[in-house]
């Protein structure tokens, strides 16, 4: 709520830049006449103009921020270039000219008319010579929401920004004469403001080009996890539990994005039997249901089963396109994929499980669902079931079920106790052993204990603990786990898009013949994408043992422990 009202607040000054003083004597001077026909049309034509420039900033922003690294080193130097302008008014002047020049015309345009459309147009004038001093602030907003990808909060943030400049010009336009003095009293001020904000700025961007904080920006917005995201959607929602009871099946609308498919919707989809696969691709579970989807879809495809899997991520990094896409490569996904990133198809399912199916036959009805792991011999039999009474006996749909065998980790789980899935963000950690407090979202020192009790894990080194992950902030940190299981996996990422090495043992010393897809046998991987990775897989009997994984390079990120 904090940095709402300061957004709001930063809105309403910009009011007092030195910039706005040469067009406000002609705002005044329609002051006189009716609110409704004059002072409103001005404002919304102020508002409609933020917010088709803001729009093409944000649009500008996530461009950037599509090329990775190279996308954070382009955001880094338009923060620095922000701040130049802010700390120098020259500087912001010549950036802006063009607006400033299109806003004049507009303003004289609009001067010559005093009817709605030119109380309009003024506002639109206002609106571009407003920019060079409020583009460097709203600008730094749309740059740091850029680099942490566009969210509900930073739309509010913008939201905020506007109300607050809509409030401090309807404030001017009924005070008129008295509030364009005091404007010119607060000019002093206003600039030390903006220089020292400037100053701030660049100081930051220096901090980061030095790999001091690396986190800094992503700071910046105090940005909230997909988590946090999915739990306020579910609470707004308040979703009734999935019934097992027939019903139709609602819309599949809202996904953000289709692969392998042009955009499916229930119309398209009548006739056929579809299976509804809530899946994302770092959820262990997920992955080990994989290789009957896809057994199924390669059997019963031709004979009218459609199989959708709906992307629901988990994790921030797990909205990303490319990320998915990778995934849907890497796995060998043929059938259509709906990425899921608002969970509109999540709510309107009434969803709470990765992974969970849903069975739809011919009529567009629910028939059957299955949440978690295992009833694959169970669904199978109904998808036999449901394409028989489509088909109505017209061909023939073989009883004999699939047989298959995943690799990795797509692998079915080992019959034998395992430890339980482990958030390394402090908004789920559980049975964290390091005996420092959590300092959220702050670089900070943590040690391991000599012994862990089972399930416990400990950091080593300094880490940034976020509400989804723990990120390392220089090399040589580690993560221990003393687990029960046959496989160990971890969610990992790097943060500055490089590859990054890491070392794994087993009790002390290298895996062997323990070791797991993404390891060799001396236990050195290495982190290229955001993903799960296998690290261990014991050969034998899965006993007790003390996995620590130790990082060669910095800015490793980690996000989950998950067994087998």
């Amino acid at each position: 709520m904090l940095i709402l009202f300061l957004s709001y607040l930063g809105g309403v000054l910009t009011i007092f830049s030195p910039c706005v003083l040469p067009i406000l004597p002609f705002i005044f001077a329609r002051s006189d006449q009716s609110f409704r026909r004059s002072g409103l049309p001005i404002l919304f034509g102020m508002a409609a103009t933020f917010t088709l420039l803001a729009s093409l900033a944000a649009m500008g922003g996530a461009w950037l921020v599509g090329f990775n690294q190279y996308g954070r080193y382009a955001a880094m130097l338009l923060l620095l270039l922000l701040g130049l302008a802010l700390i120098s008014p020259a500087l912001s002047e010549r950036l802006m000219r063009p607006f400033v020049s299109l806003g004049g015309r507009l303003q004289q345009h609009a001067d010559s008319q005093a009817s709605i459309r030119g109380s309009l147009l003024l506002g639109v004038a206002v609106g571009f010579l407003w920019a060079p001093c409020a583009g460097p602030i709203l600008g730094l907003v749309l740059a740091g929401a850029a680099l942490n990808g566009a969210n509900l909060y930073s739309a509010l943030l913008l939201l905020m920004f506007a109300a607050g400049a809509a409030t401090s010009l309807s404030v001017a336009l009924l005070a008129g004469g008295r509030m364009f003095n005091l404007m010119k009293r607060s000019l002093g001020a206003e600039e030390w403001l903006r220089r020292a904000l400037g100053v701030a700025v660049v100081a930051g961007v220096l901090v980061i080009a030095l790999g001091w904080d690396t986190r800094f920006l992503s700071q910046f917005t105090f940005l909230s996890t997909a988590h946090t995201e999915q739990k306020l959607i579910s609470r707004l929602a308040k979703p009734e539990a999935a019934s097992a009871n027939q019903r139709t099946a609602p819309p599949l609308a809202g996904a953000t994005q289709w692969l392998n498919s042009t955009p499916l919707n229930n119309e398209m989809l009548r006739g056929k039997v579809v299976l509804v696969d809530f899946w994302t691709y770092s959820c262990i579970n997920c992955l080990r249901t994989l290789p009957y989807l896809q057994a199924w879809d390669s059997k019963y495809r031709a004979q009218g089963l459609v199989i959708i899997g709906v992307h629901a991520p988990e994790f921030a990094f797990e909205k990303d396109q490319r990320n998915v896409e990778q995934a849907v490569r890497d796995l060998g996904i043929r059938y259509p994929v709906a990425m899921d990133n608002q969970y509109a198809i999540w709510n309107a399912f009434k969803n709470e499980y990765w992974p969970a199916h849903y069975l739809i036959d011919a009529q567009g009805q629910i028939r059957h669902q299955h949440f978690g792991e295992g009833a694959y011999q169970e669904t199978e039999q109904m998808i036999q079931t449901l394409l028989k009474e489509a088909h109505q006996g017209r061909i023939a749909i073989a009883d004999e079920l699939v047989q298959v065998a995943g690799v990795g980790a797509t692998a079915a789980a080992a019959n034998t106790r395992r430890s339980p899935e482990t958030y390394l963000g402090y908004a789920r950690a559980e049975n964290l052993a390091s005996p420092e407090t959590i300092r959220p979202n702050l670089a900070a020192q943590y040690s391991a204990p000599q012994r862990l009790a089972i399930d416990q894990w400990a950091l080593s080194g300094n880490w940034q603990i976020s509400a989804e992950s723990s990120a390392l902030q220089t090399s040589g940190g580690s993560i221990s786990y003393r687990f029960q299981g046959r496989d160990l996996h971890l969610v990992l990422g790097s943060r500055n898009g490089k590859p990054l090495r890491f070392k794994v043992t087993l009790d002390g010393v290298a895996p062997g013949v323990d070791h797991g897809a993404d390891i060799n046998a001396q236990g050195m991987g290495i982190i290229r994408e955001q993903r799960l990775y296998q690290l261990i897989r014991q050969s034998g009997e899965a006993t007790d043992r003390t996995f620590r994984i130790e990082f060669l390079d910095a800015d490793a990120e980690a996000f989950a422990f998950t067994f087998g």
